[in-house]
């Protein structure tokens, strides 16, 4: 099947800088349930009940990119899965984001953008600041 990208689309209000936190963020993909432990480099395996095949997803954690001030309202490729025999369908974003205010450097982190919006407020920059319309879409590479 090949490499499938994840892009991302958000209105950033004085923030940039939004990415996962930690090397164990979890990425909610549609009909990814069985996880198994052990086998290789796979982040999800599952067993087709009809044949028995196995098919993985892996996460190529070197292709995980921030997206910043300047990707507002663009799509931006912000992580890139190795998939054999399954293909992602859909992305639910939760909790682990961070992102930093974009004139004062403070730092927001456990972003939960599982409404698509997040709100609060730069106490340095005494501004407010947000994600917006955060939207998703899967493009083969």
């Amino acid at each position: 099947m090949g490499k499938v990208a994840l892009q991302f689309k958000a209105t950033l209000e004085n923030v940039t800088n939004l990415r996962p936190m930690g090397e164990d963020f979890r990425w909610y993909l549609k009909d990814s349930v069985a996880l198994k432990g052990g086998r290789g480099s796979a982040s999800m395996v599952q067993k087709c009940k009809l044949c028995a095949r196995e098919n993985s997803i892996e996460i190529l954690s070197s292709t995980i990119k921030s997206y910043n001030a300047e990707d507002n309202e663009k799509f931006k490729t912000i992580v890139e899965f190795e998939c054999r025999g399954l293909e992602p369908v859909d992305f639910q974003p939760q909790a682990g984001f961070a992102a930093e205010g974009v004139e004062s450097g403070t730092v927001f982190s456990d972003i939960n953008l599982q409404e698509k919006d997040w709100t609060d407020y730069d106490e340095k920059a005494q501004e407010s600041v947000g994600i917006y319309e955060v939207t998703h879409q899967f493009v083969k590479c």
